[in-house]
């Protein structure tokens, strides 16, 4: 079995020039740096953004054999980053391969039995697509558990209140939910982040990261919340860090399981995250760390 990793793959026009990105693809990169199995379900496009976003990819080692091959253009992402390293997009989306979700090519989970399914981003939110990926969700959640990062871009749906419906609904079939601070402040600006939490484990979600930057991370669960420093590192940008925390809530998840991320074993997955992130922070573009380099960290 395989972790399935679905949403974009895209390209990433940063000021030090062009990367393979998309939160979805960084996480995919980032958990098969670690050493998992894991397919990566996007449509890829032909032209020469796809050939490097394929290369890439094939070169950590994701698998891309239920990846649609498409002739229609990559998305783009054009980045800024503000004084302190943190990235802001501005996307070229539409008729592009990284959004064509269609039933016709989806796999089956109940054949190919995932041990799980990391899903996010802007492949969550972009019509018509969006909805295609949901009902395709919602039955792969009768085979494996359902992680969700909504990775909130403004830019792209700039309504707080629609997007917080889209989130919701995507919550409601997932097991773990992992947002930034400034995902639920622009979400919900009337509800604290232990309140959005809270209410989300009540309707059913076993756990809920919140990355909070330099103030590190928070973990939700019913028999209560778990909280860690981030790492000190010097910032070359922020650029996949949050994918990175999802990739380290995955392992923890295939390590441990959904009910078995809580208390102390959820607070060492944390701090796991924290440091996995501040690697990715300390170099340009969405750079996580490998497998060696994670864990020469945290002997340190």
């Amino acid at each position: 079995m395989s972790i399935w990793v679905a949403g974009e793959v895209l390209i990433d026009i940063l000021p030090t020039g062009d990367v393979v990105g998309g939160g979805p693809a960084n996480t995919a990169r980032a958990l098969a740096r670690l050493g998992y199995n894991v397919d990566f379900i996007d449509g890829i496009s032909s032209d020469s953004h796809g050939v490097i976003a394929r290369k890439e990819l094939e070169q950590d080692g994701v698998g891309l054999g239920l990846s649609l091959s498409s002739d229609k253009p990559t998305c783009t992402a054009t980045v800024t980053l503000d004084s302190k390293g943190v990235a802001s997009y501005d996307f070229l989306i539409k008729d592009t391969a990284t959004f064509d979700f269609n039933a016709s090519w989806l796999p089956d989970a109940s054949m190919l039995k995932p041990s799980l399914l990391y899903i996010g981003t802007l492949a969550t939110v972009i019509e018509p697509g969006a909805g295609v990926l949901f009902d395709w969700a919602v039955r792969v959640g009768e085979c494996a558990p359902i992680v969700f990062d909504p990775n909130i871009r403004p830019s792209v749906m700039n309504d707080p209140t629609r997007y917080a419906g889209v989130v919701e609904k995507w919550a409601s079939i997932s097991s773990i939910v992992k947002l930034s601070d400034d995902d639920i402040n622009w979400l919900y600006p009337d509800e604290t982040l232990d309140e959005v939490a809270h209410r989300w484990i009540a309707q059913g979600v076993s756990c809920v990261v919140v990355t909070c930057g330099a103030h590190g991370l928070i973990g939700y669960t019913e028999h209560g919340m778990e909280e860690v420093n981030d790492a000190k590192v010097k910032v070359v940008d922020t650029v996949g860090a949050g994918d990175t925390v999802g990739a380290i809530i995955v392992e923890g998840v295939i390590t441990h399981s959904v009910a078995g991320l809580q208390g102390h074993i959820l607070n060492e997955v944390l701090h796991k995250a924290a440091i996995a992130a501040g690697i990715t922070c300390s170099r340009a573009g969405a750079q996580p760390p490998y497998k060696h380099e994670l864990t020469r960290a945290m002997e340190k």
